[in-house]
């Protein structure tokens, strides 16, 4: 049986209906009166619910446009809701929230009391919580399997001379599957090592290309793997450079089972690494996308360090463990429907590039579930909300407004807090908008350098240390608070001073959506390293596990808040 809020809402949505079909003015004030109001009351929660970011983001597509009614919150008098403002403030947890509530009560003011959510994993780059906010999982009916999908997208490349066509109305910009920082610590990237080259910023003028795709074949000599040959292909496949290599040092196998490589080849060749590090560097610029299979070791090889990568090997996941990865010739089976490495004369490294250039261009073209459950398909929020009509607005980094702003969204590119609370107060007033993202990072930053601070981070790691051992002999079983500097206070009175700025610019019924994602996983990071790598350190480790334990569950207690302005 429906409950009476359900009634109530479904009664307000056929009379919504009923006037649009009769052409009568959308004036819902006609139908609630002048007095009326929207808001939303939490429904009460069991005992150990908390929300994740996917329920979070039901609240706007439900508001704004077609979507659920989300499960965990009632809308009154929805349709008066002119606009939905979505705010996101990294770092701040919890526990953070909890310990230092009364330097931030604008919060509770403006929205009310918090709901807790379920962030992400503490593993998870910070942009995939962002990414679960502004990116809609939607159902789909597998109408034709993937690898037919594939067959008529090579048929298309194939008849199409235009390499700018191939990248023409993407569902997620280029830049969407380039591997994070984190992404590129984690799978063995090189960067500030001793003999490697960086790839430079194109001339001013010039026309880079945009994706590369590249292989390289090694051979073992008395130092270990050496270069011996280097191709780069582009998104049509046509060869750019492949050269055969010399290696500095003796070799001690050809290692031609996989490489392909004989004494035949090399004999006579006189191209030294210095050479084809020139010629890579003339081809591929900062700007240029490389792409490849597990290609840490082919820029190692090269000794070369580039951070703009597509890696086919972490794009496609494992469909068994996730520390596994999938090989290149499977891959190419599987989404290809082609054989390759199967000559028995060892790896073709034209061939690999081109496989590799092509399973990166289907995931491009066909978005980033291609490959995966067919069932349902992600899809930027900000695209949704265009489709049913409505403006968007997004204001944030430039890398973010890149990778999630629909063709027709208002774009913001921002460098500071300053600078988003102005735009964002802009576009609050602006009545032609009816959705806003911005983020407030300035706290994010600040424990991002703080754990980077060697000194800094040694203080407040004996403080936790403390705590702890002060909270055991006591058996308070609240876990670590935090630790007041003059510096955190004065960013959280900053914090809490926008959010009023802004909820004083939202119109009459105007929804505020507060998520504040992941708390401090930059000092959780840092810890992890401190211990996998065994660095030297004065601390008790047993102490520093316990700290990070306790880090870890509480950077994963996020908080959501919403409010309508009366």
């Amino acid at each position: 049986m429906p409950s009476s809020h359900s009634k109530c809402e479904e009664e307000a949505l056929a009379t919504e209906e009923e006037d649009s079909t009769n052409g009568k003015s959308s004036n819902f004030y006609d139908v609630y009166g002048p007095q009326a109001k929207a808001g939303v009351e939490f429904k009460t929660p069991e005992a150990t619910s908390t929300l994740n970011f996917e329920e979070v983001q039901q609240l706007v597509t439900w508001v704004l446009a077609d979507g659920f009614m989300p499960s965990w919150v009632f809308v009154k008098n929805k349709p008066l809701i002119p606009k939905v403002v979505m705010l996101y403030v990294p770092g701040l947890d919890a526990a953070l929230y909890l310990s230092q509530h009364r330097l931030l009560k604008g919060l509770e003011k403006c929205c009310g009391k918090p709901r807790p959510v379920l962030a992400l994993s503490y593993m998870s780059h910070e942009n995939q919580t962002i990414d679960a906010l502004l990116t809609c999982k939607l159902k789909r009916k597998r109408e034709e399997s993937d690898l037919a999908r594939t067959k008529s997208n090579l048929e298309t490349q194939q008849d199409d001379p235009s390499s700018v066509e191939l990248l023409k109305d993407l569902p997620f910009p280029i830049t969407f599957y380039t591997l994070t920082t984190k992404q590129l610590e984690d799978n063995g990237y090189v960067f500030n090592q001793p003999g490697f080259l960086s790839t430079l910023p194109a001339p001013s003028g010039s026309s880079p290309y945009e994706m590369l795709a590249l292989d390289c074949e090694m051979c073992v000599t008395e130092e270990g793997f050496e270069l011996t040959r280097a191709t780069l292909v582009t998104i049509k496949g046509e060869v750019v450079l492949d050269k055969l290599v010399k290696p500095t040092n003796a070799i001690k196998d050809y290692n031609t089972r996989f490489s392909g490589i004989t004494p035949e080849m090399l004999d006579g060749v006189t191209t030294s690494l210095k050479d084809i590090q020139e010629d890579f560097l003339k081809l591929v610029y900062k700007e240029t996308v490389l792409v490849g299979h597990s290609l840490e070791n082919d820029l190692l090889a090269l000794k070369i360090a580039h951070n703009l990568v597509i890696d086919t090997a972490v794009l496609y996941k494992h469909p068994g463990q996730r520390s596994y990865k999938s090989a290149l010739r499977v891959l190419a089976k599987r989404y290809l429907s082609k054989e390759i490495q199967q000559s028995g004369n060892g790896h073709d490294s034209t061939e690999d590039a081109r496989a590799a250039m092509e399973l990166a261009l289907l995931k491009i073209r066909h978005g980033p579930d291609f490959g995966t459950a067919p069932s349902v398909f992600r899809k930027k929020l900000l695209k949704v909300l265009s489709d049913n009509g409505k403006t968007t607005s997004i204001i944030d980094d430039v890398t973010i407004v890149k990778r999630y702003a629909s063709e027709s969204s208002h774009a913001f590119p921002v460098a500071s807090d300053e600078e988003a609370l102005s735009k964002a107060v802009k576009e609050a007033r602006n009545e032609k908008v009816q959705f806003v993202w911005t983020q407030f990072s300035e706290l994010y930053r600040f424990l991002k350098n703080q754990a980077e601070d060697a000194e800094k981070l040694d203080v407040r790691l004996a403080q936790m240390i403390s705590l702890l051992t002060c909270h055991k002999k006591s058996g308070d079983k609240k876990g670590i608070r935090w630790s007041l500097t003059s510096e955190l206070k004065e960013i959280l009175i900053r914090v809490d001073t926008r959010i009023r700025t802004l909820y004083a610019a939202l119109p009459t019924n105007a929804m505020l959506i507060i998520c504040t994602g992941h708390g401090d996983i930059a000092t959780v990071d840092r810890l992890n390293k401190m211990l996998s790598e065994r660095e030297e350190t004065t601390m008790c480790r047993d102490s520093i596990v316990k700290v990070l334990a306790e880090l870890k569950a509480q950077a994963e207690v996020a908080l959501c808040f919403v409010g309508v302005k009366s």
